[in-house]
């Protein structure tokens, strides 16, 4: 028996709410009907991509306040500063506080092993050897990733760690390369399930399954886009030129930092004129805003960072800057978080999980949960207060 709370917190890249149901998943199955399930998912952060929504769970913020607004984007206040992209460890892009480090900060021991943005050494966080897994270990097998969990685990109580956090980078990739209905995804989810039943019978085997809190989620959800549903912006030439470096991000969303000087509600204004004239090729699908006038509910309108133009592609359409020659359709994300294709999943098990459903809630509510169950005072963040008493017994 473990005296002292434990939280294991696993990712899954990419693994859509409804992929459970792809194909026979025992071991995800024990956990979501022992516990509490997300139903229908978990909500993603906006951009619905990977480094913003797996900062937002480690830190409890949106993007805006976190600073991890994409997965490539340029510096505003130094556009000469190479892109940020995932491999950056630059604490100079990473604001907030992510759970390792609060939980070192209060004193206790925490491991990581590849969770994007734990090699940033900040604050209280050194991202001890011992306790912090290097992007240069991303190659080995997942296999050998339950089994540095289970290695955590048979630490000695003085050196155990409070909270793990591990990260599986599929099945993201299957998804984008074959799509969501594909059979190298289902093969994907199967292979996952096979990693959360290793962990599980470790922890059996050392006889404290039923005492340890694991939380598995994922980051967005996946749909599938051809090249007839791309919209180009070369197309929007007759209304307006602009050029390719002012673009930060295209795909499912378009986000355009103009230099200084230049009118972005201007801008804003004449590439909607273009989108909705009827002579761009699926313009429709494509609505441009100033940040300030993006969707409360977006939360990406307010604090200190993001582009000061976003494009809103709808769902399964994709933009592009313009033709080529390649022809393809595969798994896309990073759409509006309305979209129940871009749902990720929350199951839960352990002491403070009583076995039910609750509905559909945004991952930043997750650091208060873990903060609450270690019980441990955490950092300013915008979940709810309210939200991990509610979901815990």
């Amino acid at each position: 028996m473990i005296k002292k709370p434990l939280v294991i917190l696993i990712s899954v890249d990419g693994f859509k709410w409804g992929y459970q149901f792809k194909t026979s998943t025992p071991n995800i199955d024990f956990i979501k009907e022992n516990g509490v399930e997300a139903f229908p998912g978990m909500i993603p952060v906006f951009p619905t991509v990977t480094m913003p929504n797996h900062n937002s769970i480690a830190t409890g913020l949106y993007p805006a306040w976190h600073g991890i607004i994409a997965n490539s984007f340029v510096d505003p206040s130094d556009p000469s500063f190479p892109r940020f992209n995932v491999s950056w460890a630059d604490p100079r892009w990473w604001h907030g506080e992510p759970l390792w480090e609060t939980v070192v900060r209060n004193g206790l021991k925490a491991g990581t092993y590849l969770w994007p943005g734990s090699e940033v050494v900040r604050g209280h966080w050194t991202c001890p050897q011992e306790y912090c897994a290097r992007l240069a270990n991303s190659s080995l097998a997942f296999e050998d990733r339950i089994d540095s969990i289970l290695k955590f685990v048979d630490m000695p109580v003085s050196k155990r760690p409070s909270f793990i956090a591990v990260y599986f980078d599929n099945p993201d990739h299957a998804g984008h390369a074959s799509g969501p209905d594909s059979q190298e995804l289902t093969d994907a989810v199967s292979n996952i399930d096979k990693m959360v039943g290793r962990l599980l019978e470790g922890l059996e085997a050392r006889g404290i399954l039923n005492d340890v809190h694991i939380i598995m989620v994922s980051d967005h959800g996946m749909v599938m886009s051809c090249e007839s549903k791309v919209i180009y912006l070369e197309d929007l030439a007759p209304w307006i030129r602009i050029p390719d470096e002012w673009y930060d991000w295209v795909g499912a969303v378009v986000a355009l930092r103009p230099p200084r000087g230049f009118d972005a509600k201007h801008i804003v204004k004449k590439m909607n004129e273009g989108l909705q004239s009827g002579k761009v090729n699926n313009g429709q699908f494509l609505k441009v805003f100033l940040k300030e006038d993006l969707p409360e509910r977006l939360h990406f309108s307010h604090g200190k960072f993001g582009q000061p133009i976003i494009g809103l592609a709808s769902e399964s359409y994709t933009v592009k800057l313009g033709r080529s020659t390649n022809s393809s359709c595969g798994g896309f994300h990073g759409y509006d978080n309305a979209y129940s294709s871009m749902r990720s999943v929350f199951f839960a098990h352990g002491p403070r999980f009583p076995k039910r459903k609750v509905a559909s809630f945004p991952n930043v509510e997750i650091y208060n949960i873990i903060t609450t169950i270690i019980g441990i005072r955490g950092a300013p963040n915008n979940g709810t207060l309210s939200f991990a008493p509610d979901i815990l017994i």
